[in-house]
Order: structure tokens, then sequence, then C-alpha cells
């Protein structure tokens, strides 16, 4: 079974921009299906089930490109998301996400990260046109 997958898209706008955008927690909901509101002491998921409400941090470095979430959930489960943006030249960047397995039991895992990347590449694409559209 695959554990893992690794999506990424090309953003015509300049690194600064672009982290200064996918770094704010705020912007979630703008660019995510998963994301229904983010507050400073949290965030409103969107799941299978209902909507649940999680404890989010955003650690992230500007210098090294790399913005993570770290999400906790009710019943005490972490999901880690690590993504990194990379400079192509002074007006673009790559931004790459790696997506690993929920923290659900191994019987719901059947799927479970084909289903993710393919809303990655939407969420990606998304992202992609918010960016580029309000160059």
């Amino acid at each position: 079974m695959k554990r893992f997958d690794v999506k990424g898209v090309e953003l015509q706008v300049d690194m600064k921009r672009a982290f200064a955008y996918i770094a704010d927690p705020t912007n979630l909901p703008q660019w995510t299906s998963a994301f229904a509101s983010v507050t400073k002491s949290g965030a409103v998921l969107r799941t299978p089930n209902g909507e649940v409400e999680i404890g989010l941090s955003v650690p992230s470095s500007e210098e090294q490109g790399t913005i993570d979430w770290i999400m906790t959930f009710p019943d005490g489960s972490v999901a880690s998301a690590f993504s990194r943006l990379v400079p192509i030249d002074s007006k673009s960047c790559v931004f790459t996400f790696v997506l690993t397995l929920p923290p659900v039991p191994l019987e719901q895992l059947e799927g479970a990260l084909e289903a993710q990347a393919q809303t990655l590449t939407e969420e990606l694409n998304k992202l992609k046109e918010l960016l580029e559209h309000e160059a």
C-alpha cells in the first residue's frame, strides 16, 4: 500500500507573495475544500461525517520555504501536512505538498490517498488561479 504522494504546481508569482498567502491559515477556506473556517484558536474542518472543530498550528519559515499544518482532532489524534515553496526565478516558484495517509483505522484507508491526491490536485489548481489572477 502506498503511504505517501507528492503533488506540486508552478506559480507565476514571486515566492514572497506566494509564501505570504499560503502561510496565512485564514486563506485556507479560499483554496481548500476541507477547511470551512479558520480562527486564531483553530479551524473547522469539513469531513464525511460533518464539520469538526480542530486545533491548528502552522509552523513556517519564509527563509526555508516551508509551510506545515499540524491539526489536532477532538480525540487527540494529530494529522500533519507538509509543503515547500521553491523559487524558480524572481517572478515564479514551485509549491510542493506531501500527502500522507490520514490518522484513521486501517480499514478506512483503502483509496484514501488516491482520493486525497485528486482533491489536492484540484486545490493546487485553484490556488494557482487565485494567486496568478490577483497579480
